[in-house]
């Protein structure tokens, strides 16, 4: 796999947004994708040393329409923290 298909987007909310300052940045990953093909695609991506990756599976939440009602599709999230001597994402500097 690719490593733009397994890192899917940039989670941008105010709690992710809290860890920039100690190096952790928060990214939407592909379901099937380990801890370690994380870590190697952040690498390739964005030229920085991966320390830790925490991973957690995200439930679709119960959306209503009316009297119709379904779920959301359910993803993964993965929070990658970086080095000491590794730079920043250059991404992620723009919105703070």
């Amino acid at each position: 796999m690719a490593a733009q298909d397994i890192v899917i987007r940039p989670i941008i909310t105010e709690n992710s947004m809290a860890g920039i300052g100690m190096k952790k940045y928060t990214f939407e990953v592909a379901k099937d994708a380990t801890k370690i093909d994380i870590a190697r695609a952040v690498e390739t991506l964005f030229g920085v040393k991966v320390r830790k990756v925490n991973t957690l599976h995200v439930r679709g939440h119960l959306r209503r329409q009316g009297r119709n009602e379904g779920y959301t599709p359910a993803w993964k999230k993965a929070i990658v923290t970086l080095t000491e001597d590794s730079k920043t994402i250059e991404f992620f500097e723009g919105m703070m």
